[in-house]
């Protein structure tokens, strides 16, 4: 079964999150939470995320991507055991690099394979992006132009960032 859906949820002041229901089911007694993609804290079912870390260890030795992103996940991620009220808990490292608060609110999406926590200000831009690349408003950077892709920068542009000069 995928999971799929949106909650929104609360951190309480020991930095525990209850998981909707439907989620607690799929992901069992033990899952991993590490630092995701797009500044959120994945969840991620303890089969998956083993097949996963396989899956970056091979695209390392491939060069594909660096062994210090590797290390960044592997390093930021931790077992946790569901508890009887379906709560995990967030240690302060993973709360700090997804902008995650205790006592304020939270977004708990499914993404298929695992499940994504983020501050509700970063998910509500990432699936903006996302809207829009989907009903083709904006295109992905190396589809729409290649400069901007490789530089960051649309082809031809001069704007700099304030207070920087040429």
């Amino acid at each position: 079964m995928l999971l799929v859906g949106t909650h929104e949820r609360q951190l309480d002041d020991k930095g525990r999150l209850a998981l909707p229901a439907p989620f607690r089911s799929q992901l069992g007694e033990t899952c991993y939470l590490s630092f995701g993609t797009d500044q959120c804290v994945d969840v991620v079912p303890a089969d998956q995320f083993e097949q996963m870390a396989a899956q970056l260890m091979s695209r390392v030795e491939r060069g594909e991507i660096s062994l210090a992103q590797q290390r960044v996940v592997s390093g930021s991620a931790s077992v946790v055991t569901v508890d009887k009220q379906g709560r995990v808990n967030l240690d302060e490292n993973l709360r700090n690099y997804a902008g995650l608060r205790t006592n304020q609110g939270v977004v708990v999406s499914g993404n298929f394979t695992k499940v994504e926590i983020w501050a509700p200000e970063v998910h509500a831009r990432v699936q903006a992006e996302g809207r829009n690349e989907l009903a083709g408003v904006g295109a992905p950077p190396a589809a729409g132009n290649p400069a901007k892709a490789a530089t960051g920068k649309e082809r031809g542009s001069s704007r700099q960032a304030p207070g920087r000069g040429r």
